[in-house]
């Protein structure tokens, strides 16, 4: 059974690497890397790689939906830059599917960060993801490629793409969780601050549940997220003192 692995990239070229060299010599991988205009190395890393390397617009759900376009795997797997897949976890994908009837399924979420905070935060997601059934696109979305295209793919969106097609692939038919497999890339969390990234999402998702159209939603989060690197930007400009103290009094930073 072939499952096709699909990439989208936009300036990932540190997390890339991880990513793809893991499944480079893996049998019955299709590897297929979709980079969305990057300045960067991200293309020519891929293509070290795969030769399965295409480009498209800087828009996640066309770059995944072009890759299911060219990928003629049974299953597909939508992985994120800087996303770790552990030993025997394609074999599991498969098995699960098969067994539990599943037209589609993802991961719990696994960070690669240390930090006790992001463990609290792995089960809230994990447990939400199951009890809703939607997960998110850091927990490693997988489907049939038939089921895939009967329910047209991902949504043209700007954003929140991965819940979108959590709600076609929950309407498909039942959804299964894998407790371990794939480690996610805590990248946007530690740039962003794992408390404010988590409220974000909260907050965006509540937005799209009352009918908030998708491109308020990127307006909403390009907003949030520019505010936090100004944060961040005036952070690291206090003196090293100033910052050791504010850190005793919150255990967080």
């Amino acid at each position: 059974m072939l499952t096709s692995v699909i990439v989208p990239t936009l300036n990932n070229q540190a997390q890339l690497p991880v990513t793809l060299r893991q499944l480079a010599d893996q049998p019955d991988i299709e590897l297929i890397v979709v980079d969305g205009g990057s300045d960067d190395l991200s293309a020519d890393i891929a293509r070290q790689v795969t030769p399965y390397v295409f480009v498209s617009h800087p828009n996640r759900a066309r770059q995944l939906n072009e890759g299911a376009r060219h990928a003629t795997g049974d299953i597909l797997l939508f992985l994120q830059p800087g996303s770790f897949l552990l030993p025997g976890a394609l074999l599991e994908i498969q098995r699960r599917m098969v067994a539990a009837s599943a037209v589609g399924g993802a991961f719990d979420l696994h960070l690669d960060s240390p930090r006790r905070i992001f463990r609290t935060l792995e089960r809230s997601y994990s447990r939400r993801a199951r009890f809703w059934r939607l997960p998110r696109g850091e927990q490693g979305v997988f489907v049939w490629r038939q089921v895939f295209q009967r329910i047209g793919g991902f949504p043209d969106v700007p954003i929140l793409e991965d819940m979108a097609l959590a709600r076609r692939l929950r309407g498909a038919g039942r959804l299964t969780f894998i407790c371990e497999g794939l480690v996610a890339s805590a990248l946007r969390w530690n740039t962003h601050g794992p408390l404010k990234t988590a409220l974000v999402d909260i907050w965006l998702n509540a937005l799209a549940a009352v009918g908030a159209p998708p491109r308020q939603l990127r307006r909403v989060y390009d907003g949030w997220m520019r505010s936090v690197l100004v944060d961040d930007v005036n952070q690291r400009a206090q003196p090293a003192k100033a910052r050791a103290v504010e850190r005793e009094h919150d255990p967080m930073k």
